[in-house]
């Protein structure tokens, strides 16, 4: 059977998907953090943890969660004698999704793009999570779950719950 160019063209028209086949589904985002060598953990919409490790790295992640779903992230960054920083990163519709209006067709709008991901993309390549030290750096003495810190550590909305304790 001999393929002919207009049955070629249509072929790849009918068939193909905009999104899938000028972008990707998976993409990579280079994470650090302030201060560096922090823990990070990512977990995606689902829950589950899809990294772990030190901070600077790089991973690569999927931007879609199922068929017309966009994938959700939990970046949690930790270090001891500083305050975990939790940080979502969200992917967005990839506007190569559109072209199928023109080439891909009703497939690759409605079935394929949507079946690989590729019709979301993550925009943001870099992801810093900047950690502030915790009231744990200012404890001057802790035994038995007592601990004294400075009064400029304590929450603004507490202070005023506070009270003297005389001798």
């Amino acid at each position: 059977m001999k393929v002919t160019l207009p049955f070629a063209l249509a072929a790849t028209l009918a068939l193909g998907s905009c999104a899938s086949i000028v972008s990707k589904s998976r993409y990579p985002v280079a994470i650090n953090s302030v201060p560096v060598g922090a823990d990070v953990t990512v977990t995606n919409r689902a829950g589950k943890e899809v990294f772990a490790g030190k901070v600077p790295t790089a991973v690569m992640l999927k931007s879609g969660a199922g068929f017309f779903k966009k994938e959700i992230y939990t970046l949690t960054f930790k270090k001891a004698g500083y305050a975990d920083r939790q940080m979502t990163l969200e992917a967005n519709l990839n506007g190569w999704y559109f072209g199928n209006i023109v080439f891909g067709g009703l497939i690759g709008m409605l079935i394929v793009d949507p079946a690989t991901g590729a019709m979301y993309r993550i925009a943001q390549r870099d992801v810093q999570g900047v950690m502030a030290e915790s009231a744990q750096g200012s404890i001057l003495f802790k035994n038995d779950g007592l601990s004294i810190i400075s009064t400029e550590d304590v929450p603004a909305d507490l202070r005023d719950k506070m009270v003297p304790i005389e001798k």
